[in-house]
């Protein structure tokens, strides 16, 4: 990764300086600890998504791996990024410059700061949220443009940060091991033009899920039947944005309607 968010000469500079500790790297698979295996449950990606033009990004901050993402170049948005919640204090993390991933093509294949300099209705949404993340390395890590989908600002603001919240505090307070996460998009045919040319596709639905099998079994009836997993999708909209909360195996038929997929499982044997 390297800094996007400063003028041309200084962007350039920061470059230089961060790169020694920005190494997000393009892997062949998430097999190992080094491409980012450890963020995902039983060490295993989300099965299903076959496109031989995605591409696997293992997110690196000051050469520790982060964090897993799933990206399609055409598109120039992440399909998923999946991570291991951290407990949380909700904080976002201020005066991060956004950074891009150096082993793809610049411009050809990624979003950049300027697709969102004059967008109106959008912002940048992270898929792994800073929100979910505990110490300044780990929500720095989550401020690359490959990590990030243009959501709408109400929606944004509004339902999404909600559910964020909400699972913040669900995990916080009820999962007792280790949670992971998957955060991902369906696309519709929108996209953000600039200079007249289609630039960054528009997720029509933005979902999540999350798996936690160490978990307080004495928690109120109406949280523990959402553990070990539940899932979330929302319409990623100005007004009809409602966030729903649905069942893993709901979610996954939800997504192969709307998807290219082959025996989706976002979950290694559904999270059991």
């Amino acid at each position: 990764m390297c800094a996007l968010a400063l003028p041309a000469v200084a962007s350039l500079v920061s470059c230089v300086l961060l790169l020694q500790g920005l190494q997000a790297k393009v892997v062949e698979e998430f097999s190992h600890a080094d491409s980012c295996k450890d963020s995902l449950y039983m060490g295993t990606p989300p099965r299903g998504f076959f496109s031989s033009a995605l591409r696997k990004i293992c997110q690196r901050y000051g050469n520790k791996p982060y964090y897993a993402t799933l990206y399609d170049p055409r598109k120039r948005i992440p399909i998923y990024s999946g991570y291991t919640f951290k407990k949380s204090d909700g904080k976002t993390k201020v005066d991060v410059p956004w950074m891009f991933e150096p082993q793809m093509n610049f411009e050809d294949t990624q979003a950049v700061l300027e697709d969102y300099a004059n967008t109106v209705h959008y912002q940048r949404g992270q898929l792994n949220p800073d929100v979910h993340q505990a110490n300044q390395l780990e929500k720095t890590a989550t401020y690359t443009l490959t990590n990030v989908v243009p959501l709408s600002k109400e929606f944004k603001s509004g339902p999404w940060a909600k559910y964020l919240d909400l699972i913040r505090r669900r995990l916080n307070n009820y999962c007792q091991g280790e949670a992971y996460v998957v955060t991902g998009v369906t696309t519709s045919g929108n996209t953000i033009q600039r200079n007249n040319v289609n630039r960054v596709a528009v997720p029509q639905y933005i979902w999540s899920a999350y798996c936690c099998t160490e978990f307080d079994q004495n928690a109120p009836y109406f949280v523990r039947y959402k553990f070990p997993t539940f899932a979330a999708r929302g319409l990623n909209d100005r007004v009809s944005n409602d966030i729903v909360e649905v069942s893993l195996q709901n979610l996954e038929n939800f997504i192969k309607e709307r998807m290219e997929v082959d025996n989706l499982q976002i979950f290694y044997d559904n999270c059991m």
